[in-house]
């Protein structure tokens, strides 16, 4: 069974089809990226997936069970996460706070969280560990808002972590965090536990050529292609499309 199911997704907007007929199959440890050209629909159709957005038709299916109609809360209590290319954090709150919050939600004891100190123990030494693999631990104590935007761009991944999702998305996770950091993403990532199917959305083909297994290419809302790094890499039509027109970042893959 398929850890993420996508069948015939289709939405328009206006008269303008978005997404088109969108078959998408992600098994269990899944290592895959979505690419394509500005406008080909990528945060659109991770929008339909997280329950965002609705599909005009298609199905969602999440470890087999159809969650087409969903809300997003639902999807996330089922183990589907996602980090976001604009920033989701409590920006008034510690870092430490940030990811308290997200452990006892999902343990359901968030109201009463301080309850007894033995559960409030185990929630903050489960925060610290996410941080620790971030490389976060010097900043657990400093408001979100004073860290510079790469590291809170890590401040989201932990916190996506910390849902223990059964399938992650990342969305452009490499978006403005400085190239001696974005290492840090990527071995976050490569250390995940292997049961979690991951789909990473990104520009950046260095990040996509080291992380995944199988990349979609999207173009105008339809699956344009799918392959291995390396057939992508050598399909010709790719390269004109995708390739070429992102300029030459990443070029020396060919």
């Amino acid at each position: 069974m398929a850890a993420l199911q996508v069948e015939k997704l289709n939405r328009t907007f206006g008269a303008l089809p978005v997404t088109r007929d969108v078959d998408l199959t992600l098994e269990r440890g899944a290592r895959c990226a979505l690419i394509g050209p500005n406008g080909a629909g990528k945060t659109t159709l991770v929008n339909l997936i997280t329950g965002v957005l609705k599909p005009h038709s298609g199905r969602v299916l999440l470890n087999g069970e159809d969650i087409t109609a969903s809300s997003q809360a639902d999807r996330a209590r089922r183990g589907l996460a996602r980090t976001f290319q604009i920033n989701q954090l409590f920006r008034g709150l510690t870092v430490l706070e940030n990811l308290c919050m997200t452990v006892g939600e999902r343990d359901g004891h968030c109201n009463n969280l301080w309850r007894s100190s033995g559960s409030k123990r185990e929630v903050i030494d489960e925060a610290i560990g996410y941080l620790d693999s971030l490389r976060l631990t010097d900043d657990a104590l400093k408001l979100v808002r004073e860290l510079p935007y790469g590291r809170q761009r890590l401040v989201e991944i932990a916190i996506a972590l910390a849902q223990k999702p059964r399938v992650l998305l990342l969305d452009e996770p490499a978006a403005g965090v400085p190239s001696s950091e974005s290492h840090l993403i990527l071995d976050v990532v490569a250390a995940l536990d292997p049961d979690i199917a991951v789909l990473i959305i990104e520009h950046d083909m260095d990040v996509v050529f080291r992380f995944a297994k199988e990349i979609t290419v999207l173009v105008q809302g339809a699956v344009f292609t799918q392959g291995t790094p390396a057939e992508i890499m050598s399909n010709e039509q790719v390269r004109a499309v995708y390739l070429g027109q992102e300029g030459h970042r990443g070029g020396h893959h060919g």
